[in-house]
């Protein structure tokens, strides 16, 4: 380092040490906006990824596989037949996607009619593997009435509560359920109420029931075949790098298969989060507001109060650019170790208070659903240190650009007026 940039370092630092008051009110300010900024940053990141595991566990997962024209038709027509099924396990267990997959179930599904000797709804009937749906969905954790789906179990269903009231059936109670086949024909088949769920949804309470895999694929004439593998990922973060894995794999089945990600097949759940996501942007956007004012304040009242100082400083040599430099070196060190400490503060207050998560259950009585997903209140928060670094670089940014008026000014100030200013 060059003699006179050691000197204006030594400059800056020395104001900075002089004006303590001055500087700590300062950097107290950018100190809370970014410990501010990472405790809502996990808050917002954590409530995220607690909402889309939520949403995609109830929905298709993270990832699908479906035929190209069933999200559109929705007709047993356009199934994965054995053949697909076979050739997307395989690329399941490809190291590159299995070391991100949590589970994935096999599901049939198909709109029918559910009717009992009281009445006859409209219901989307999902025929599904008992064990792998245990580990991907949880709705046996939603258990209300009886008992959940078995292995062995053959003519047995489990019904959302608000269908069962309904139909006024009770565990142990027969219904007979109709739907079109794979043939075109309509076909029924009887089954007998295993037990009920109550979601919290009241779209799926009321319109929704499982049966196992193996009875819908006998009563509606497609063995072996299913209309979609929903996979569920280890993070949301994983989506993006497993359908593009996945998608490799299974080129040779595009006309058969289509892989799609969660925002694809929940457009809903995708808008609701980019409108929070939104919101999140204005609350720090309000807070960069608030930092990049604490800096212009405190470094614009340095430069004002010391305009003889500036004036012997440029009498003794030092020119117009670098009292410039020395104005703005004083801000970029305000704001970085004020930044640096916030977000260390910010972490720590996260994790020492709010690891095990933060309960907003007292802020309502029931529960909470958007978007078709029941948001839990615990919300456990989950740091993404590339967002916290993508703040400290903004809050730097911020304090960049904050301290490049102050220090114009200061190389705006005339020699001569300044050695006859009093302070």
């Amino acid at each position: 380092m060059s003699s006179r940039r050691r000197i204006r370092l030594r400059l800056a630092l020395r104001n900075l040490s002089r004006q303590k008051r001055r500087s700590a009110l300062s950097g107290s300010a950018m100190l809370l906006a970014m410990a501010l900024l990472v405790f809502s940053r996990a808050i917002a990141d954590g409530g995220h990824e607690e909402w889309i595991d939520a949403g995609v566990r109830m929905g298709d997962g993270h990832v699908s596989v479906q035929a190209p024209e069933y999200r559109t038709r929705r007709s047993l027509e356009y199934r994965l037949s054995p053949d697909v099924r076979a050739a997307v396990q395989d690329a399941l267990r490809a190291p590159a996607i299995s070391n991100r997959v949590v589970a994935s179930a096999p599901r049939l599904t198909v709109q029918g009619l559910a009717s009992s000797s009281q009445a006859a709804l409209p219901v989307a009937v999902m025929g599904v593997d008992p064990e792998l749906e245990r580990s991907f969905s949880r709705l046996d954790e939603k258990l209300e009435e009886g008992r959940w789906l078995k292995p062995d179990d053959r003519l047995q269903a489990y019904v959302g509560a608000r269908l069962a009231s309904r139909l006024k059936l009770k565990e142990g109670s027969r219904f007979v359920l109709t739907a079109q086949d794979a043939s075109g024909e309509i076909t029924g088949q009887m089954v007998r109420v295993a037990g009920t769920f109550r979601s919290g949804i009241p779209e799926m309470d009321e319109g929704l029931l499982q049966i196992p895999l193996a009875t819908a694929q006998e009563w509606l004439g497609v063995p072996g075949s299913v209309t979609s593998e929903a996979i569920l990922l280890r993070d949301s973060r994983d989506t993006r790098p497993a359908l593009r894995d996945l998608r490799s794999a299974l080129a040779g089945w595009s006309d058969d298969a289509a892989v799609l990600g969660w925002r694809e097949s929940m457009p809903e759940l995708n808008a609701a989060l980019r409108m929070d996501d939104w919101a999140d942007y204005v609350f720090h956007l309000v807070l960069f507001v608030i930092a990049a004012t604490a800096i212009v304040n405190t470094i614009l009242m340095s430069v004002m109060y010391r305009t003889r100082e500036f004036g012997v400083l440029r009498a003794l040599g030092l020119e117009r650019g670098e009292v410039g430099r020395v104005v703005f070196i004083e801000g970029m060190i305000l704001t970085a170790i004020s930044g640096v400490v916030g977000m260390a503060l910010g972490a720590a207050v996260v994790w020492g208070f709010f690891r095990n998560g933060l309960d907003f259950s007292a802020l309502w009585d029931m529960e909470l659903e958007a978007a078709g997903v029941v948001i839990d209140p615990v919300i456990i928060p989950a740091f993404h240190w590339n967002q916290i670094l993508l703040s400290l670089i903004s809050i730097l940014a911020i304090g960049s650009l904050s301290s490049v008026y102050p220090a114009w000014r200061a190389t705006r100030i005339d020699v001569a007026e300044a050695m006859k200013f009093e302070e």
